[in-house]
């Protein structure tokens, strides 16, 4: 049986809007910001600082997918593996009740999200998991971990990323097939 580890943003939980709103908040505009990067990269990249953007950010406001929450109430074992503030992250697991067996967020990495200490952690074989996200970035650090890579095409934004032959899961609970 594969372990999935999952992105947050885009993939469990529905928080384009929360990302977006904290940003516009700050005076940028929305067709400026971009999914998918390290906090602190997109910060720099838009001349905020990361605190700001965290005074911001509405840790209430970002939902699950429907049928996500379905899904993780029916997993035995499960991570998280995301590029996200640990603080703002921590804080909408807990609102959630979800308690993966290892969440990893920005700090735990040098650069963008690993899959290696996320496997390490878990105690498994990259053969062994499934990584699901919603962007290019998560399907690049699949592969760089050797690790088998599924898109939430429940976000709808995912679709538009979709390559041909990938494994592109519809809905939440048609994952438990593939595990």
């Amino acid at each position: 049986m594969r372990i999935p580890i999952f992105d947050l943003d885009g993939t469990l939980i529905d928080s384009d809007a929360a990302l977006l709103d904290a940003f516009v908040m700050l005076g940028v505009p929305r067709e400026l910001i971009t999914f998918g990067h390290v906090l602190e990269d997109e910060c720099a990249r838009l001349n905020l600082s990361v605190d700001e953007y965290l005074d911001a950010y509405d840790d209430s406001a970002a939902q699950p997918y429907p049928g996500v929450d379905d899904l993780v109430m029916r997993l035995d074992r499960w991570a998280v593996c995301s590029n996200k503030d640990r603080r703002t992250a921590a804080a909408e697991l807990a609102r959630l009740r979800w308690e993966p067996d290892v969440a990893l967020f920005a700090d735990a990495f040098d650069g963008g999200k690993e899959l290696g200490p996320v496997l390490a952690a878990l105690a498994l074989d990259p053969a062994d998991a499934v990584f699901v996200g919603d962007t290019d970035h998560d399907r690049q650090c699949a592969s760089s971990a050797g690790t088998m890579f599924a898109l939430a095409a429940w976000n709808p934004r995912a679709l538009a990323i979709a390559q041909p032959g990938e494994l592109v899961v519809a809905e939440p609970l048609g994952l438990l097939d593939l595990l």
